[in-house]
């Protein structure tokens, strides 16, 4: 407090000491004292009287004023002193009067007495508990049902002068027709149309207007005075172009990489989508040639409203030119270094390609092993003798559940009820070495399986597997218990990676006794065959999907040279090629076709396993006829297969949301000669449903024989996951 402060202070205290005392209130019934008069001027003390007869003097000289004042402490945080208590202490006490009493103020008139007390004042006060709290019902808190409700109708006018497709996308996000046409009342549809305003000059912004304005008005409709009719209007204005396009990054190899990747010329419209997929096409294709490290900095666009144009300026930071060094790891380990450069398909000091670094975590991701992974450009600082950095990628691995069950079931006439449920443990042998274990339950089917696979043996994408497997057969063609040993070598398709080209080559082991017509004994007898094969197929994949394919083609060969063994040597070969094309004719409907021919050449057929045979009918082949009852028969009326097929099916498949619905069409036979013909084809129709999932369509399909022969059904049902080719 400053010296001043302190002295205002005092003053106003001495004043307040020196005040005249309250008057006293009297007592009922008494005449009023009379109160303090004013002082005469010659009753002042002579101190305070002023000698100067202008009346400037002052009323209390300077100097007494001083030495009136306490000393003062240069302590800030000092307490302050004491007000003085003789005022107080001669001052008369101050009574309260009763209510009966009348007060008497400073100037000796007299209150009228205030009256009795009112006795509701005197009452206690209502419990708070007692009061009733619940909240008033607000519009929010009124049902739908009990909710005033207005109608409207919504329009938009002048979005047509900026181009097709705006006004499309302005109903697809307009607050008015969100509302579908209803409201609470009018000021909800002026807050809807407002909103619909700034939608319309956000959208024609977007194109280039950028003198774009909206208006909205709300009216009721002549005739119906419950609706009303929002119309926004919009005006474009002016389009601005682009005056320039400027580029600021250092050099590339080869030179104006960036600005050849950046698709924008001067005239263009500004166009918030095209200017962001320019600047998002130098943002992928960099890292494609030989930059990982771009960084497309935030753009420039001057606008110059008196042309109207925009000079657009993008900064790009292109960071170091860099070629592929060497694979680094981290995190919980799947697979070791060594396993890991299996997959990549590209060699250090290659110029750096993003697509070959996506391409082999998509190969990781592939194995089914990992809960997460990822690859990552690292810089090194190393520079290369042609002046690029080398650049190692860095794998971050995550282990995730190597333990699979998986099951299928289907019915088809013929055939029965099958049911296969399947183990498997994908990396039991690391690396990627799998055991898998299958059973098969069904009406004619039974059997069990097991299978060691190893995916990228060696080699990026090529498989090795043991098969060992063991099955009872039992349908009208046969009678079969059937012993399996086999090898394999695939290149093979996956849900991830679905190749052009796929092909697998291997050798099998078969022994099999099976009931066979001996049309010399005239009565079923069972034989035992042993059979070594070398089956090999090759497959050209132009289709869109592995599970549900819309569009493209496939091309199958297969071939398999055998040698059948029973009482004699027999060698022989077996062949068979399949097409497929997937036709969309919509978005909705798509024709897919199949046509298929099979052929065993140099051996008779009786000399064959009858499970080594040909033989047409069934879900996979003629819907309509049974399963393999297409084809010669014995006297008994049995299938007994022949030594050539051939199947042809045309299917329209439907689809609405998760459903569908695919008529079809099929066609073919088998034969005993070794050359398939069309002289007996014979023909199935019939309807089918599709469920849609998100791993394969599930098939429910009906048909019926349009040229059945004797003891063909009339009915076949077939149901199955996937489609039927």
């Amino acid at each position: 407090m400053t010296a001043s402060t302190s002295r205002q202070y005092w003053l106003a205290l001495a004043l307040v000491a020196s005040s005249p005392a309250v008057a006293q209130i009297d007592k009922p019934g008494t005449a009023p004292a009379k109160g303090p008069s004013a002082p005469r001027p010659e009753d002042r003390p002579a101190a305070t009287q002023s000698s100067d007869p202008r009346g400037d003097a002052p009323i209390v000289p300077e100097a007494e004023f001083d030495s009136a004042l306490p000393p003062l402490s240069g302590d800030l945080n000092a307490p302050l002193e004491a007000m003085p208590s003789a005022a107080a202490s001669t001052a008369p006490a101050v009574t309260a009067p009763t209510a009966t009493q009348s007060a008497t103020t400073a100037t000796g008139d007299v209150l009228p007495p205030t009256g009795p007390q009112d006795p509701q004042l005197a009452q206690p006060l209502t419990p708070l508990a007692s009061y009733d709290t619940v909240p008033f019902e607000t519009a929010a808190d009124i049902k739908d049902k009990d909710a005033p409700e207005i109608r409207y109708d919504s329009a938009i006018v002048g979005l047509d002068k900026a181009g097709d497709g705006l006004e499309a996308r302005y109903k697809a996000l307009s607050a008015l027709r969100d509302g579908k046409g209803k409201a609470a009342n009018a000021t909800q549809v002026s807050a809807r149309a407002k909103e619909d305003e700034a939608l319309a000059v956000r959208l024609l912004k977007s194109l280039g207007y950028y003198d774009a304005t909206a208006v909205s008005t709300i009216e009721t409709i002549p005739g119906t005075p419950a609706k009303l009719k929002a119309t926004v209007s919009a005006q474009p204005g002016r389009l601005y172009t682009l005056s320039s396009v400027t580029v600021v990054a250092d050099a590339t190899t080869p030179p104006n990489l960036v600005r050849d990747q950046l698709p924008l010329k001067v005239g263009d419209a500004i166009e918030a989508e095209r200017i962001q997929g320019s600047e998002a096409n130098v943002s992928l294709v960099l890292p494609q040639r030989g930059y990982p490290f771009v960084k497309v900095g935030e753009r420039d666009i001057l606008l110059d409203d008196q042309t109207p144009t925009g000079a657009y300026t993008l900064p790009v930071d292109i960071g170091p030119r860099a070629s592929f060094g060497q694979l680094r790891t981290e995190g919980d380990p799947v697979f070791d270094l060594e396993h890991l450069n299996v997959f990549p398909r590209f060699k250090g000091g290659e110029l750096y390609d993003n697509r070959l670094a996506d391409d082999l975590r998509n190969a990781l991701v592939g194995t089914s092993l990992f809960q997460t992974v990822s690859v990552e450009p690292v810089r090194t600082g190393q520079v290369n003798a042609d002046g690029t950095e080398a650049v190692d990628l860095l794998v971050r691995q995550t282990k995730g559940p190597a333990r699979t069950l998986a099951g299928n079931a289907g019915y088809s006439t013929g055939q029965g009820i099958r049911a296969e449920a399947t183990w498997t443990h994908r990396n039991l042998f690391p690396p990627e070495g799998a055991l898998i274990g299958s059973v098969i339950a069904g009406t004619q089917e039974q059997g069990a399986s097991a299978t060691f696979r190893r995916a990228n043996a060696g080699k990026r994408d090529r498989t090795f597997n043991v098969i060992a497997s063991a099955n009872h057969s039992n349908y009208d063609a046969y009678t079969a218990f059937t012993g399996t040993l086999g090898v394999r070598w695939s290149y093979d398709s996956t849900p991830i990676w679905q190749k052009r080209l796929t092909y697998y080559y291997g050798g099998e082991l078969v022994g099999t006794n099976e009931s066979v017509y001996d049309f010399a004994q005239g009565r079923n007898v069972r034989r035992t065959y042993g059979i070594v094969a070398l089956p090999g197929q090759v497959l050209f994949d132009r289709s869109d999907s592995l599970l549900n394919p819309a569009r493209g083609y496939r091309l199958r060969l297969n071939v398999s040279p055998e040698t059948s063994v029973q009482g004699s040597v027999s060698p022989y070969v077996r062949a068979q090629v399949e097409g497929t094309v997937y036709y969309p004719v919509s978005t909705s409907l798509v024709i897919a076709g199949r046509a298929r021919a099979a052929t065993i050449q140099g051996i008779a057929r009786d000399d064959l396993a009858p499970s080594r045979r040909l033989y047409g009918g069934g879900g996979g082949s003629v819907r309509g006829y049974g399963y393999q009852r297409l084809g010669p028969f014995d006297p008994n009326g049995d299938p007994i297969g022949g030594r050539s097929l051939n199947e042809f099916a045309l299917e329209a498949r439907y689809r609405f949301g998760d459903f569908g619905i695919v008529p079809f069409v099929d066609a073919g036979n088998s034969y005993s000669s070794t050359t398939p013909n069309l002289s007996a084809l014979k023909i199935g129709a019939g309807i089918g449903g599709r469920f849609y999932t998100n791993f394969g369509p599930l098939r429910f399909d009906v048909a019926t024989p349009l040229n059945p022969r004797k003891g063909d059904g009339k009915v076949a049902l077939y149901i199955s996951i996937g489609q039927a080719f």
